[in-house]
């Protein structure tokens, strides 16, 4: 083959992989389903604050002994 058939077959194939790519559209996903909801966080919120600050104060008063 020579140079310029060469370039013409090159430039043909460039062409028809643009319309390729160009006709690969197809429809838009699907969107996607809505969040879980969240769960609540205010069943033992107080309960473990209460618990916690018996422990921190519990072993605050157990160094100052020591």
């Amino acid at each position: 083959m020579r140079i310029q058939n060469k370039k013409i077959l090159a430039s043909i194939l460039f062409v028809l992989i643009s319309f390729v790519c160009a006709a690969q559209g197809g429809d838009p996903p699907p969107p996607m389903p809505p969040p879980p909801p969240g769960l609540p966080i205010d069943g033992f919120t107080t309960f473990a604050l209460v618990v916690g600050a018996y422990l921190g104060i519990r072993k605050t008063i157990k160094n100052v002994r020591d």
